[in-house]
């Protein structure tokens, strides 16, 4: 099931889908009499790999998404009326295992910036411990980073085993309880991880970080499509391909 996940997803993402398209409308243009549906095809492909690398449509997929919870504000009126927060949980993301690199390099820069998030929130809340969680050594990496940025190896709990967001949840929901905590991750990806979490009973306190999608000006760059808009857009695709594959499962 979770292969299968990860094949479906990658096949849907813009570039991909793009070129299958593209690939397709070549093939009837050049084998076959159907030049019209081949035309419109290869039109289409070239349209919807161009529309998703602009600024506009990756902005208008991703912020519903990165929008829907708040920032963290560790003086606000709702969190200092919980009980004190004992742990801080930061989700996994890609991860390198070359040893030829420095430590830093080993996160990917989406998984730097959630641990640099929950170092900061860790040192604001007093007494509190980190949750490190992802396979394929980014637990491990992040526990190495942290260590560097001051935090003590007696503040840190590992979860190296998850591969995804739900298996997350299922392998603190023992350690959590009914416990409120502090969940960090992506900002787009906090629906979803919020929703898998609270199926689990869990008690997550949203602290998104990472935005893709922040609010600005317009500038001269915004008129030209770019690879990191399509990085913007393909992160929204799956985010939503993952909420809705959580739905028909009932996970959320």
């Amino acid at each position: 099931m979770y292969l299968l996940k990860k094949v479906i997803s990658r096949v849907l993402f813009p570039v991909p889908l793009s070129l299958e398209i593209l690939c397709v409308g070549l093939y009837l243009l050049w084998c076959t009499r159907k030049q019209r549906t081949g035309k419109a095809l290869i039109t289409f492909g070239t349209m919807l790999l161009a529309g998703l690398s602009y600024f506009f449509t990756a902005n208008v997929l991703l912020r519903p998404l990165e929008h829907l919870y708040p920032p963290l504000d560790i003086t606000s009126r709702r969190v200092s009326a919980l009980p004190a927060v004992k742990f801080i949980m930061v989700l996994g993301a890609k991860a390198s295992s070359d040893p030829g690199i420095p430590i830093t390099s080993r996160v990917s820069p989406e998984l730097m910036v959630r641990l640099i998030e929950g170092v900061r929130l860790h040192r604001e809340l007093p007494g509190s411990k980190l949750i490190l969680s992802g396979d394929n050594g980014a637990a491990q990496n992040m526990a190495q980073v942290a260590e560097a940025l001051g935090v003590s190896p007696q503040d840190v709990i590992l979860s190296p085993t998850p591969r995804d967001t739900e298996e997350e949840a299922m392998r603190v929901a023992p350690l959590l309880g009914q416990s409120p905590f502090v969940l960090v991750t992506s900002a787009a990806h906090m629906p979803r991880a919020m929703g898998l979490f609270k199926k689990r009973g869990l008690q997550p306190m949203p602290a998104p970080t990472d935005y893709l999608a922040p609010r600005h000006r317009p500038d001269l760059e915004d008129l030209f499509p770019n690879a990191f808009n399509l990085f913007k857009s393909q992160t929204a695709v799956y985010e939503y391909l993952g909420l809705v594959w959580a739905k028909l499962r009932g996970k959320i």
